[in-house]
């Protein structure tokens, strides 16, 4: 596998008819995750808020999203026209990419790892 350093380097390695399809979910991921960091991880871009957020990346005949066991767990209703697995949802090439369900994933997310953060700080000592 090759290693990649950035988003944007990620992005030209892949097969020119796939990304726009990769921007289209990075640009949907950062509008509704603001304050996210880009990242490389595992060799696919991702993003992190309070820890790891979502994972996305291109495979041979489809977009992966990977937005953890949660992401999945609560949509299971809206993805199951899409592949999913235990952390996955498959979005097959040629197809428009589910803008809005994705964007609900997102913020689903988000708020699922602000709940996390706010558990994790320390308690004010009165």
């Amino acid at each position: 596998m090759k290693k990649f350093k950035t988003v944007e380097e990620y992005i030209a390695a892949q097969p020119s008819s796939v990304r726009s399809g990769l921007k289209k979910l990075r640009s949907t991921i950062k509008k509704n995750a603001p304050g996210a960091d880009e990242v490389i991880s595992y060799g696919m871009p991702g993003f992190k808020f309070h820890g790891m957020l979502v994972w996305y990346a291109a495979a041979s005949e489809h977009f992966g999203l990977y937005p953890m066991r949660s992401g999945i767990k609560a949509f299971e209703k809206e993805l199951e026209k899409y592949s999913t697995s235990a952390g996955t949802v498959r979005f097959p090439f040629g197809k428009p990419l589910p803008e809005k369900l994705i964007a609900s994933i997102i913020k689903f997310r988000v708020k699922e790892n602000l709940a996390k953060a706010q558990l994790k700080k320390p308690k004010k000592k009165k």
